[in-house]
């Protein structure tokens, strides 16, 4: 609801409004703007300051005298002018049938003699008896522009109290940073804009993995979906030229930068497949820090709920959660294990469809990233050409990326990789995953430990002897993946 809808409310022959928000203050401000052509006077009612005046006018004398519900109610039931009434936080009571009464009763009355009731609160359930006579309304959320206005206007709040100091930006940090808020009521971006810069004085790229985490708390979906706040880097991903080259393609259009006007579409997501412990989760944390946006990882273990309909409804919130993350990228892991095609579970199939839904309809700027291990146990539905942008296939490493892999975890470390001979290693390692190169090294340096020397690579080559890679122990399973993607996914 906005400006122009609030407008249209006040003037059409509605009893009662019923706006859900947590941002009451602005709620008040945009009816006390559009109330003056409509209503003689206008008042607010709380139960802890009674009826008091919505913006200027006489106080009642004796307003605490109607704080509770029932009394307030039937004062305003014995006035006569064409008064708006705005009631706070009426929602504990609607339980109450006098209560509920009453406000039938007004509404009734509303005709005749001109009145409106407005209830605000954060959550509302509109008794039975009252849904014929009321509308529900949303506040709609600031765009873009109002912001970076917002953001405008913190950053002069900041610098006034700071005796006129400067404060330290540039063009991409503050798009990003306006990029994050995008979702969120008025108040609540006005404090994290604050914070972002009151802590340094200035906007700058570090900021923007706290307020994105940040917005994500204020909006109450942990358990279901988990903020990852530590991404990768693509540089600590081995190998994957292909996904890397179509990422560097899209950036600009995810970071908003460029816009669907030059003709090409929004990317919608991705799905890698392909053997265990092969980089897929790796690569999903790299594609948020490549581009520089919050990962929100799906949980589908905590999504399903013994409740009947709970399920889908979990998922809807937390789709709906991620569209107001935007722009942002959605990690479901594992998705197989979720939507598995032999599954009879009717949950499961309603699941899909709310998921399939969601994946055709969406406008937002989320990029959604599934990953698999076993892609012949989804279903045919979510694999249509459509769906994802690309189907990619995470094969083993080559020689080269296996002696990559090697380096990366060796210098995580602190271990001279000059010193490990890591040619030799990554061509012994054939048939290693990536995760199972990273346990060669971990092993090793117990081994050195327990030895009480340093690192050598006769320890690495140890390591590397004591190991029965997946692709020797499921030959079978990886064989049978190739063949599937051979002339079905691109290879990363």
């Amino acid at each position: 609801m906005n400006n122009n809808d609030l407008a249209l409310l006040l003037g059409a022959h509605i009893p009662i409004i019923v706006i859900e928000t947590h941002d009451e203050s602005r709620a008040l401000a945009l009816i006390d703007k559009h109330k003056r052509p409509h209503f003689s006077a206008a008042w607010k009612w709380t139960i802890t300051g009674g009826i008091e005046p919505l913006g200027f006018g006489l106080e009642l004398k004796d307003a605490q005298d109607y704080s509770q519900p029932e009394s307030m109610l039937k004062y305003l039931k014995r006035q006569h002018d064409n008064q708006l009434y705005v009631l706070c936080d009426l929602h504990p009571f609607l339980d109450e049938p006098k209560v509920v009464r009453h406000l039938k009763d007004m509404a009734m009355l509303a005709e005749e003699r001109g009145h409106k009731i407005i209830l605000i609160s954060h959550q509302i359930t509109v008794p039975p008896e009252l849904k014929k006579v009321s509308v529900l309304a949303e506040l709609s959320l600031p765009n873009e522009q109002e912001v970076m206005a917002i953001v405008k206007q913190e950053a002069r709040k900041w610098q006034d109290k700071n005796k006129g100091d400067k404060i330290k930006t540039d063009s991409d940090s503050l798009k990003q940073l306006v990029n994050n808020l995008v979702g969120l009521p008025h108040q609540d971006i006005r404090r994290l804009a604050y914070g972002a810069i009151a802590d340094d004085g200035a906007i700058t790229e570090s900021d923007l993995p706290l307020v994105s985490k940040s917005k994500f708390e204020l909006m109450d979906m942990e358990g279901v979906l988990h903020f990852e706040y530590s991404t990768e880097h693509l540089k600590n991903v081995a190998g994957f030229d292909n996904l890397k080259a179509w990422l560097d393609l899209r950036e600009p259009l995810m970071q908003g930068v460029e816009d669907e006007s030059a003709g090409v579409s929004m990317p919608k997501g991705v799905l890698l497949f392909g053997v265990q412990g092969g980089g897929k989760s790796l690569a999903a944390k790299a594609i948020a820090g490549k581009w520089g946006l919050p990962l929100l990882r799906l949980d589908f273990a905590a999504l399903y709920n013994k409740f009947i309909g709970e399920t889908e409804r979990n998922l809807r919130e937390a789709l709906k959660l991620a569209d107001l993350m935007a722009p942002c990228v959605l990690w479901v892991d594992e998705i197989e294990k979720g939507l598995a095609e032999e599954s009879e579970n009717a949950t499961s199939k309603r699941v899909l469809g709310t998921l399939l839904t969601w994946m055709s309809e969406r406008k937002s700027r989320v990029f959604l990233v599934a990953t698999s291990n076993d892609i012949s146990q989804l279903p045919p539905e979510l694999m249509r050409k459509g769906r994802f942008d690309e189907i990619f296939f995470v094969d083993l490493p080559n020689a080269t990326n296996r002696e990559r892999i090697f380096d990366i975890h060796l210098s995580k470390r602190n271990i001279p990789v000059d010193e490990m001979a890591t040619n030799v290693l990554g061509e012994c390692s054939e048939g290693f995953t990536g995760a199972e190169i990273e346990q060669v090294v971990v092993s090793a340096t117990y081994s050195a430990k327990a030895e009480g020397k340093p690192m050598e690579p006769q320890f690495l080559q140890n390591a590397i002897n004591n190991t029965h890679p997946l692709s020797v122990l499921h030959a079978e399973k990886l064989a049978s993946l190739r063949m599937w993607a051979e002339n079905r996914s691109v290879l990363a």
